[in-house]
């Protein structure tokens, strides 16, 4: 692919995200505490977080092996693939068997997930082993204070995403299907701690990698929870009241929304 034509295919990924983030101001995504019949057949929770998170960790492994060497066996590119996978093999197959219960996920929210995760792969793969310029990632990036900054964005976001989930999965005994504040944690701030989590990993893979498609996803990921963090701040103040809003959380990022 050319570049002008991968950055046509960025601008029409970012405005997407923006129509995106409009929609579901509306319509709330319906899985997890939001689970919704009306979206039609589902699928167990388990298979669905696998069926929709495993072919971006595969489609971004394929991108790499079918690089040109010099970008394949890149340093710093690895790098940045590494870093990419850990986070996606945590979510595809580490992930999906802890969850407890027996929820379940529609199967048009697994589809849309599908497709975006192959796009987003395209934009991140297309861009890291195709497009950018070859002497753009020179090993002396292992130093650049982006790269520091963004890693440790990344590893910190990995970190608190992977604690609010243990968080959020603790928060039943076997049997119990009540609904509970979540507390501990990033929780202390906002509300959907998780998504803050992940949020921040991929605002520092943008970071790290310092390129237009890095930031374009971080907007998509903004886009697709920003919006449910405030639909779940919604329900938890409907539900829980006062108990819930006096200690002034935020939605999703500290201090701030």
């Amino acid at each position: 692919m050319e570049t002008a034509t991968f950055n046509i295919f960025l601008i029409v990924m970012a405005v997407t995200a923006l129509i995106v983030f409009i929609a579901l101001h509306f319509v709330s995504a319906g899985y997890g505490m939001l689970f919704d019949r009306k979206w039609g057949v589902s699928l167990p929770n388990r298979i669905g977080w696998v069926v929709m998170e495993a072919p971006v960790f595969i489609a971004m492994l394929v991108l790499w092996l079918l690089s040109p060497d010099e970008y394949r066996y890149d340093p710093v590119r690895i790098a940045f693939l590494v870093l990419f996978e850990v986070h996606y093999f945590q979510r595809s197959f580490i992930f999906p068997f802890l969850i407890k219960g027996n929820s379940r996920m529609p199967l048009s929210i697994v589809s849309m997930g599908v497709v975006f995760n192959l796009l987003n792969a395209f934009m991140q793969g297309g861009w890291i082993f195709y497009i950018s310029p070859l002497d753009y990632y020179t090993p002396a990036w292992f130093t650049s204070p982006q790269f520091i900054i963004g890693v440790i964005a990344f590893v910190a976001g990995m970190y608190i995403n992977i604690q609010s989930d243990s968080i959020i999965r603790h928060l039943r005994k076997p049997g119990d299907r009540r609904h509970y504040i979540p507390r501990g944690g990033m929780f202390r701030w906002v509300s959907s701690a998780n998504y803050f989590g992940e949020f921040l990993e991929w605002v520092g893979f943008a970071i790290f990698t310092w390129s237009w498609s890095g930031a374009v996803f971080a907007w998509w990921t903004f886009a697709n929870l920003a919006p449910r963090s405030a639909s779940l701040y919604k329900r938890y103040t409907q539900e829980f009241g006062e108990e819930f809003t006096r200690e002034k959380r935020k939605k999703i990022i500290p201090f701030i929304y």
